[in-house]
């Protein structure tokens, strides 16, 4: 069994599946995923883009299917009996299938772990009970699991493997239908719908404050997997006639390079686009619930993994009542328009690729599930 709750999660998970099958091709698989995973032969029992939610309050909307979705999972682990179940992040839904798996006797591989340096560090005692090993992709996370006597191995991160562009620049830019010469800005809104929802609207309006400013500017949005391209198109109809914007489909790594800066919403996103090494800003908005939750629990100085990874502020970041789009513009244009901050953002980006280890994740990480198997 093997569950992956995000458009990251499937990617990663997609690779990982592909790793084992090429170490032993008698495996077969099941669980929950996205369009990738599917394409490596994961036989699914629900999608993950119908599971994909961020903050408290948006969990109730679909409360009763994620809970379907569990139930589900947990009676497979007696009528299929899986050799192994793969968990990868997700964690307030992994974890109790873990607890689920191991009163059943099946092993656990936590695969991506859930941020607990970040908040609710307690979850740790439940790692070490439920789950056999983990492979961890940030650095740091092995020593912190290893302190609390977890099994866990640093396998590098497994964006180093597929964060690569296919074009030079000038084929993109053509492949696009972008002017060369001209700013290019990049906007990725998430992956989740409701991330859309919050985020999208201000990154619209910063644009057309943008585009005031500087006419000759263009835009550009790849489009997530687990996104309807329709509703994207619905909610930039209103700035149709101020802004001309390409939706690009399934080759972001390449729009980020043409991208002579991005605004992005916080997650996976703003590792890749540092890896690309695209000046950007990192937004983040929640529901004000959500966020007074998150308030109490969280521990750490940024939300970007982009400037996590790095330890210190290499990008801006807008969160919640700061995510304007007066003060997003304002940074936009500061980046844009001084060359020297630019080039010391790229300097900076590239150092968090020597911080990810070497390329290969998917491999070891597979190594590793099947030793405990």
């Amino acid at each position: 069994m093997i569950v992956a709750g995000e458009a990251s999660g499937d990617l990663h998970g997609a690779n990982l599946v592909r790793a084992m099958g090429d170490l032993d091709s008698t495996l077969e698989f099941y669980g929950v995923g996205g369009p990738k995973m599917k394409a490596a032969g994961v036989r699914q029992l629900a999608n993950a883009a119908d599971m994909a939610v961020v903050g408290l309050t948006e969990v109730f909307s679909k409360l009763s299917m994620i809970l379907g979705v569990m139930r589900h999972l947990k009676k497979s682990l007696l009528e299929e009996r899986p050799a192994l179940v793969i968990l990868i992040d997700y964690p307030d839904f992994n974890m109790p299938l873990a607890k689920a798996a191991a009163k059943k006797g099946i092993k656990v591989f936590y695969y991506i772990s859930p941020q607990v340096w970040a908040w609710r560090r307690g979850r740790i005692g439940k790692i070490k009970k439920y789950v056999a090993k983990m492979a961890v992709i940030l650095p740091f996370e092995a020593e912190m699991y290893d302190q609390a006597g977890v099994d866990a191995v640093f396998v590098g991160h497994p964006l180093l493997d597929v964060v690569k562009t296919g074009y030079t620049r000038l084929e993109a830019l053509n492949k696009f239908h972008l002017k060369d010469g001209t700013i290019t800005v990049g906007i990725l809104p998430g992956s989740r719908l409701n991330e859309v929802t919050n985020l999208l609207p201000e990154m619209l309006k910063t644009a057309v404050i943008l585009k005031n400013t500087l006419p000759a500017v263009q835009f550009v949005l790849p489009l997530a997997d687990t996104l309807d391209q329709g509703y994207i198109t619905e909610m930039l109809q209103p700035y149709r006639d101020e802004l001309d914007i390409r939706i690009i489909h399934n080759e972001i790594y390449d729009v980020l390079a043409v991208c002579d800066a991005a605004i992005v919403a916080s997650g996976t996103a703003t590792l890749e686009t540092a890896l690309i090494g695209t000046p950007m800003i990192i937004v983040y908005k929640m529901s004000p619930f959500s966020f007074l939750m998150g308030r109490l629990f969280v521990n750490v100085s940024h939300i970007g993994l982009a400037n996590i990874i790095a330890g210190r502020t290499i990008v801006p970041e807008f969160i919640q009542e700061d995510v304007n789009p007066e003060g997003m513009a304002k940074e936009l244009l500061a980046i844009l328009t001084d060359e020297e901050r630019k080039r010391q953002i790229r300097k900076d980006l590239s150092g968090i690729r020597a911080k990810l280890g070497s390329p290969g994740a998917a491999r070891r990480a597979a190594l590793s599930a099947l030793e405990i198997m």
